[in-house]
């Protein structure tokens, strides 16, 4: 089954990224998830200052705003979607990503099969 680990930073670092971990703690989570042959897709997120954000309205027009303006002190800092046999191995995965440490945090979240 596939999930999807959303990595949630809950500091960030002067170049932008996760603070409470480093670059070889990420290349080591990255190298184990491939050659544990669970990577289905994953990506960084670029710096939070590029973000752009759309809104619709109930007239159908269209809002848009640039820059960080995010609901929560967490920021949502890149994403894995692995595929394994059920949720208890998703959170163990989850459990083991450098964005769980500290501050952060990783949700874990079914990806929606509708052709099942």
């Amino acid at each position: 089954m596939k999930y999807m680990l959303l990595i949630n930073a809950g500091a960030i670092d002067a170049e932008g990224g996760a603070a409470e971990c480093d670059e070889q703690d990420w290349a080591a989570y990255d190298k184990a998830v491939r050659e544990a042959g669970i990577l289905v897709s994953g990506e960084s997120l670029a710096d939070l200052v590029t973000a752009t954000v759309v809104k619709v309205g109930a007239d159908g027009a269209r809002t848009v705003v640039d820059g960080p303006f995010a609901e929560s002190r967490e920021v949502l800092g890149g994403f894995y979607v692995i595929d394994v046999p059920d949720l208890d191995a998703a959170l163990e995965w989850a459990a083991r990503c450098p964005g769980a440490r500290g501050s952060g945090s990783v949700v874990v979240r079914p990806v929606a099969d509708f052709g099942a």
